[in-house]
């Protein structure tokens, strides 16, 4: 069955965002549908990737963000856990700018233009409302998700352990748990805390 495009009331009546925090989702929850643009003018609609029975890793984005640079620039660790994940099943891999207009890293040109730069091989959405990003309780820049065909998010965290802005983590989060959704194996750690830049919503 699928379940409703958000709107605004619809995110209200699900979740509680106060100026302090936002409740995250966490693993098992139901991954809230979405509608969103990327910086080439295509939509993507987070069920209509489900129906086709591919998970979908989420990535929060924001191109000048320090931490967002640590993993896409060299290396180029989102790239290249992407790449290494959909030789081995179905994946798709989005990035979100909740950023809101006049914050770091908000707007089109900027966006496609790191595109370009980062030489990235997947999308970015933006939601400058913020909409997406607080239905998620997204909180920093990257923090990630991976939603499972069935709809359900099944590891919500950090990219990899180590959560400082220039030295990569020895255990990368999402290729370790991805590889073992892969091989069938016992799942890893379904949750981290997520590390990087804030979130820039409008206030």
């Amino acid at each position: 069955m699928k379940r409703p495009i958000l709107t605004a009331a619809a995110l209200t009546a699900v979740l509680l965002v106060s100026s302090a925090a936002m409740a995250g989702l966490a693993p098992g929850d139901q991954a809230p549908d979405f509608t969103l643009t990327d910086t080439a003018g295509k939509e993507h609609n987070l069920q209509s990737y489900l129906d086709d029975n591919q998970t979908v890793v989420l990535e929060w984005f924001n191109p000048d963000c320090p931490f967002i640079k640590k993993h896409h620039l060299n290396p180029k660790t989102m790239d290249e856990t992407f790449a290494a994940v959909s030789k081995e099943q179905p994946v798709i891999w989005l990035a979100i700018n909740s950023n809101a207009k006049g914050k770091q890293g908000n707007g089109l040109e900027r966006n496609k233009k790191a595109v370009e730069e980062y030489e990235m091989t997947f999308p970015v959405l933006l939601d400058e409302s913020g909409e997406v990003g607080k239905a998620y309780g997204a909180k920093t820049t990257p923090h990630m998700f991976i939603i499972t065909p069935d709809g359900k998010v099944v590891y919500a965290g950090a990219i990899d352990s180590d959560n400082s802005a220039d030295k990569l983590g020895e255990t990368n989060y999402v290729l370790e748990f991805l590889n073992a959704m892969a091989a069938g194996k016992e799942l890893p750690t379904a949750e981290t805390k997520p590390y990087g830049c804030s979130v820039k919503y409008a206030k």
